[in-house]
């Protein structure tokens, strides 16, 4: 029977050594299938060669890992979580937004992430309301504690930004950007003005040079063509998502929507999995997935992301990207390396992150899964190991045992059993 045994989120491995220490990946499988070896000095690749070729400099206190059996890929990353509201899903009543515990399943929720390989993450979390910025406060508090772990940037959501009480909802959002939150968010659908919540969210990025990451059930072309014609050119850029009302909409409409946003370069980002708090307040209008084929098709610069995490949205969202990947693939027909693709390289581009190759002088950010194929790993990727600037920071090991069978000798297959079993 399978047993699944992750590794739980506060145990995250120590630190594997100085950030000038050496680690070298032995044997591990490249996406062409080439065995390699991979050294890593100072949060980058250093070098990779045939497996067997490599060892580690001397005097650098170098550290050796085994990763025969394992597929070596560029991490994956999550361009779409809440922090706040992650974890809360069995909580009685509204989610709980008092500090500590906020902190508490921001952190348990980044190292859970971590696990599954998104050594960077964009958290949304709300600002406003009644929750003023006590939990940003306290999502940047779990970011500082995680520092060297995982890299989590915040997105500040206000609720209102225009009339009378978008007053109050623009100062905070000011205040929440001066806190430390990396990126102007937010949802316009849920404005009495929605194009002039775009304007605000444009003004205050502007002001701080940041980037805007707005949820958006993305269903009214109109809106979006004139938050296309609005976001053209902003530099560091824009992001929508999870644009499920894009997949409802004809298909002139949603094909002239998706060209209009590939040429504004407006980025999007779907959430294969399901549920997004940021835009369902309405009901079930936020739920379904954007036409991935179509926006690819036009040019978008397309990113997967997880959404929520065992919310009140979504209470077995999972935050695992490769599932985020092998959605797309089984749904909508990507090839695995594409699908991939959008979780790790398209991801990073999104969060404004460099590129990640398996190549020399790039940066360090890998995962290893267990097994020799893309196709494989998206299916039954259960084992994983996660580097970070240069150094393992999680691992996940999963057995999977069955009794003796005459069956599976006679065939042989591979076995792993105990004895006592048979």
């Amino acid at each position: 029977m399978p047993d699944s045994q992750p590794q739980p989120p506060h145990a995250t491995p120590p630190p594997s050594g100085p950030a000038d220490a050496s680690l070298l990946l032995c044997g591990a499988r490249l996406t062409d299938g080439r065995r390699v070896d991979v050294r890593l000095v100072g949060g980058r690749i250093e070098a990779v060669g045939t497996a067997g070729s490599l060892a580690g400099p001397p005097g650098r206190g170098g550290t050796r890992v085994d990763l025969g059996g394992y597929l070596l890929l560029p991490a994956p990353a999550e361009p779409h979580a809440h922090a706040d509201t992650a974890l809360s899903a069995d909580a009685d009543g509204p989610v709980p937004y008092d500090a500590q515990d906020v902190q508490r399943r921001a952190t348990e929720a980044a190292l859970l992430q971590l696990g599954h390989g998104a050594t960077a993450q964009r958290a949304h979390v709300r600002v406003g309301d009644v929750q003023g910025l006590g939990a940003l406060a306290a999502v940047l508090q779990a970011r500082r504690a995680l520092r060297g772990l995982v890299e989590l940037t915040t997105v500040a959501m206000p609720r209102v930004l225009t009339g009378v009480a978008g007053a109050d909802g623009l100062a905070v959002l000011r205040d929440a950007m001066k806190m430390g939150a990396s990126v102007v968010g937010g949802c316009p659908d849920l404005d009495p003005d929605p194009t002039g919540y775009v304007e605000a969210v444009l003004e205050v990025a502007s002001e701080h040079g940041c980037p805007v990451d707005l949820h958006t059930d993305a269903a009214d072309p109109a809106r979006l063509a004139r938050v296309a014609a609005m976001a053209g050119g902003l530099r560091p850029g824009v992001t929508i998502s999870p644009c499920g009302g894009l997949d409802r909409l004809p298909a002139d409409a949603a094909a002239r929507t998706a060209d209009q946003l590939a040429a504004a370069g407006v980025a999007v980002v779907c959430l294969p999995q399901g549920g997004c708090g940021g835009v369902e307040a309405r009901g079930t209008q936020g739920r379904g997935a954007a036409p991935v084929r179509l926006l690819r098709a036009a040019g978008v610069r397309l990113a997967a992301g997880s959404g929520a995490l065992r919310d009140a949205c979504n209470p077995v969202g999972r935050g695992d990207p490769l599932e985020a990947a092998y959605l797309l693939a089984s749904r909508e027909g990507l090839r695995p390396e594409d699908a991939y693709d959008a979780v790790s390289s398209a991801a990073r581009a999104v969060l404004g992150l460099p590129e990640v190759r398996v190549e020399a002088g790039f940066p360090a950010e890998l995962l290893a899964v267990r097994g020799d194929q893309l196709a494989g790993a998206l299916s039954l990727a259960y084992s994983r190991i996660v580097v970070h600037r240069g150094r393992v920071v999680a691992r996940t090991s999963a057995v999977r045992e069955f009794c003796d069978s005459a069956a599976a000798v006679e065939l042989g297959l591979p076995r792993q059993g105990r004895n006592e079993l048979s």
